[in-house]
């Protein structure tokens, strides 16, 4: 697999020696109880460009959101803790400044020095930054005092909203680091992925994965489905899934889908089109149950029954497709990954994917990066690329175009 050129001018391609720039991040990060970070993944993940400015003597305004607080001021939604957690991680004080234009930030960043960083309070506590306001963007872009804005959010750029759209009719916009890699890792591996390249299906529910699942069929040489969206498959297929979560009002697509995979791979369907022949199941409904797998041609469901997980057979299968693939992609959780007893088929499929390094590997954001980072010991190191975008990975994944990377200057 020969990496993708990013098409978009980044931090590197321009001088930003002491010049001021407002940098779009995803700090979305959720809290504990006492205001402290619970995962800092995403703080994390911003850190190469932050360095790499700071190395050359950037002045750094900081922007993002934290949960959906829908336009009002919600202290719990308060960036703040992240800027106490990101002053320990560069070693230098990170001012918080509690919103995101006015007076305030004017006089936190008009005198700025070489290296100083800022963090701006949460954008959503205003409703403008949602509906993609220019008046916004532009007093963000004005109180500031930027002379660039660089876009490394990149959870967020699947959305035209004022800090990912907007903000650049009012500023040179460039990429950074953070945004680059996902682009060039996910972008690789579904455009030049080294063969066979597998795609592995998971979540529960398919109407939000529709475009993803038909690039999947066109382009992956295996294609895996399971979680609850296994479930429509199976119930679409005459198998009666008792009380399993399934979404109504999708069988015409399942049947596109299957008419394309079945087209596709003709004689050789079933062993490239994988749906569960066995699940795991909880009797009467309750995720804390114990687990019981049936065989779904000799056992039929009933009653309370849930389907939580994929069965042993099912799991193996995937673990024989996984070992002779040159590229896995994978989106969605295939059981209830919160609990060990049906999370048996993620954790297959994560160790065997971590045990064979020379497979690139690259994981959908959301709770699929959630799962592999809490399972790997190396917290996603053992995987080529684990995404921190939920939504944007599996638009740019689908061959979407997003509207927080379209709007940046080209190469």
């Amino acid at each position: 697999m020969s990496k993708i050129i990013f098409p978009y001018q980044t931090v590197r391609d321009i001088d930003v020696a002491n010049k001021q720039i407002l940098e779009r991040v995803d700090y979305n990060v959720p809290l504990n109880a006492d205001g402290t970070i619970a995962d800092d993944f995403r703080v994390e993940a911003s850190l190469p460009t932050l360095k790499y400015l700071l190395e050359k003597g950037a002045k750094i305004v900081l922007i993002s959101h934290l949960g959906r607080p829908k336009g009002e001021v919600k202290p719990e939604f308060s960036l703040a803790p992240v800027a106490k957690d990101l002053s320990q991680k560069l070693n230098r004080e990170v001012k918080f400044v509690d919103d995101c234009i006015g007076e305030k930030v004017r006089e936190a960043t008009e005198s700025m020095q070489p290296g100083e960083v800022v963090l701006l309070e949460n954008l959503r506590f205003h409703p403008e930054e949602e509906k993609n306001d220019m008046d916004f963007a532009k007093q963000l872009a004005e109180d500031s005092h930027a002379e660039i804005f660089v876009q490394d959010g990149f959870g967020v750029v699947h959305r035209a909203h004022a800090s990912t759209e907007a903000i650049t009719h009012f500023l040179p916009s460039i990429a950074g680091l953070l945004l680059e890699k996902e682009y060039v890792e996910i972008k690789s591996a579904t455009d030049d992925p080294n063969r066979p390249l597998t795609a592995i299906m998971g979540g529960a529910k398919i109407s939000d994965k529709i475009p993803l699942v038909k690039k999947f069929v066109e382009i992956a040489d295996n294609v895996i489905v399971g979680g609850a969206m296994a479930n429509n498959f199976l119930k679409f297929n005459g198998v009666n899934v008792a009380s399993s979560l399934t979404e109504d009002g999708e069988d015409d697509t399942i049947r596109e889908i299957l008419d394309a995979a079945h087209a596709k791979f003709a004689n050789d369907f079933d062993a490239k089109f994988i749906l569960p022949t066995d699940v795991a199941i909880a009797p009467n409904g309750s995720d804390q149950e114990e687990r019981v797998e049936i065989n779904l041609s000799e056992n039929p469901l009933y009653g309370e029954a849930r389907i939580l997980d994929l069965g042993s057979a099912t799991i193996d299968k995937i673990c024989d497709i996984i070992r002779e693939s040159g590229t896995v992609i994978w989106n969605g959780d295939l059981g209830i990954d919160t609990t060990p007893q049906f999370s048996h088929a993620s954790s297959r499929t994560a160790l065997e994917l971590a045990k064979n390094p020379h497979i690139v590997s690259v994981i959908g954001g959301g709770d699929t990066a959630d799962f592999v980072r809490n399972w790997d010991s190396l917290k996603g190191g053992s995987f080529t690329h684990v995404s921190t975008g939920g939504g944007a990975s599996l638009e740019l994944m689908a061959g979407d175009e997003l509207p927080g990377i379209a709007a940046l200057l080209k190469k």
